[in-house]
């Protein structure tokens, strides 16, 4: 009886015109966004390499010079874009794509494609993942707000409780015939994604690519899932179609449109983050209180001028085999990275916050579930960010340290010398290595276990709903 009922309602989905035109309108726009993603993740991955291959460049040919003159000329890191972008760019619009690395100053990161684009911007880019978060939902609300009710008015549903089916069968055979009639729409999208990203040539491939968007599938077939049961249980409890639909177009500008909004500004209210002139004011003030290596009046310098005179058992500077200058910039270079890292780290812990409540309303709200969810899996979430930015720094204050060392050993007078210039072709340039899906998945347990309780939850309560409905 299921697989009957289940098979009349696919059929039936496939004969309506209304469903057809919605589904060819909602096809065609998640295989333009598959393609324009693509072919502008592909021109900004490209753009970004070609960059920092210059600067790479650029950093190997220096002529000779001093060590600090080059911690002070710096290099640039630039954030690749994830393989998986093109499908759900999350906040990559926002957080920047470079990073200046210099000697001294810990910079964030900057040049976002927010800062160049207009202020539409702030209301979304028409992307795979906007297309299954948001207009999927509404496909699949026209498609089942009369499921029960056109039943109801055409006294067919007394007829199939005449025959033996019992009105949870009914609802599972509806559900099952609705969700063949969404793959049908969304299938094809997700397969020219999978074929783009493992055509020949392409840079992402791999078995963790592959894990990534296997979960991105599941993840939004379980929140389709979430969509269409809801849907069919309010059709049952409501006695006309019209009363149906504008419930559930309620619920779906409540759902996707106003709490994500109210949770945002709740987020900022109740965790306020710092501004970016706060923030440099606080780290200036606290690094004056450091080593200052350009300062030879400093009371630090003095005191470790005075230790590497009785560690070596010299009388003066000159008779030192190192240099006191190389030592001082690199104890002070020690010191201000732990004030930046310090106050960048409750900086990122505000907005973690922040973040951490949109998280929590996912148990209230099925969208705010799957949107975290989908940007991890792809790679373009806030922890995605933070771990290049730490990455950038990690390697910035390598370079400085290293820089730092070779003027150590240089010894008395070195501000008088310089070293060649094969000396820096010897330095690694900067390369970026995305975090592998493993570490992205414990941060990703909340979001996938509110859809989770999504799923069971409305499995059980909404099919009680419809078991208890009177006809």
């Amino acid at each position: 009886m299921l697989t009957s009922i289940a098979q009349k309602e696919f059929i039936s989905t496939l004969r309506d015109r209304r469903f057809v035109g919605l589904s060819l309108l909602v096809l065609g726009l998640l295989l333009a966004a598959t393609l324009v993603g693509r072919r502008g993740y592909a021109a900004l991955q490209q753009e970004r390499a070609a960059a920092q291959h210059t600067v790479n460049e650029q950093f190997a040919h220096q002529p000779g010079r001093h060590p600090h003159r080059v911690a002070h000329y710096g290099s640039f890191a630039f954030r690749p874009k994830s393989g998986l972008s093109f499908l759900d760019v999350g906040i990559d619009s926002f957080t920047g794509a470079a990073v200046y690395l210099e000697a001294h100053q810990q910079n964030s990161v900057n040049f976002s494609p927010a800062q160049q684009a207009g202020s539409l911007i702030r209301f979304g880019e028409l992307t795979v993942a906007f297309v299954l978060q948001a207009l999927v939902p509404l496909l699949i609300i026209f498609l089942c707000f009369s499921a029960f009710t056109e039943e109801r008015e055409t006294g067919t549903l007394r007829l199939l409780l005449s025959q033996g089916a019992t009105m949870r069968q009914i609802a599972w055979g509806k559900i099952r015939g609705y969700s063949q009639a969404v793959a049908l729409v969304v299938g094809p999208a997700l397969g020219l994604a999978a074929a783009l990203l493992f055509a020949a040539g392409s840079p992402a491939r791999g078995l963790d690519l592959g894990l990534r968007l296997g979960l991105f599938g599941l993840g939004y077939a379980a929140y389709f899932f979430v969509v269409i049961v809801g849907a069919v249980v309010v059709s049952a409890r409501q006695q006309h179609a019209r009363s149906a639909l504008v419930l559930l177009l309620g619920c779906w500008m409540l759902g996707c449109v106003i709490l994500p909004k109210i949770t945002a500004n709740l987020g900022a209210h109740f965790y306020p983050a710092t501004t970016k002139a706060q923030l440099d004011a606080e780290v200036h003030a606290e690094t004056q209180r450091g080593i200052d290596g350009h300062n030879p009046h400093d009371a630090h310098v003095a005191a470790i001028t005075a230790a590497l005179l009785r560690k070596y058992h010299v009388a003066s500077e000159k008779e030192l085999p190192v240099s006191v200058n190389g030592i001082v910039m690199a104890e002070g270079e020690a010191y201000s990275s732990r004030v930046y890292q310090a106050h960048f780290a409750a900086l990122n812990r505000t907005y973690a916050r922040q973040n951490a409540l949109a998280d929590w309303a996912g148990w209230l709200n099925p969208y705010q579930a799957i949107r975290p969810l989908s940007m991890g899996l792809v790679g373009s979430d806030f922890a995605h960010y933070v771990h290049f930015q730490q990455a950038a720094e990690a390697y910035r204050y390598q370079l400085v340290q290293r820089l730092n060392g070779l003027q150590t050993r240089m010894g008395y007078g070195d501000k008088e010398r310089r070293l060649g210039a094969a000396t820096w072709q010897n330095i690694a340039p900067f390369a970026y290595q995305a975090p592998p899906v493993g570490w992205a998945l414990p941060a990703l347990l909340g979001p996938a276990l509110a859809l989770l309780a999504w799923v069971i939850g409305l499995s059980w309560l909404g099919l009680k709903l419809v078991e208890r409905t009177p006809l």
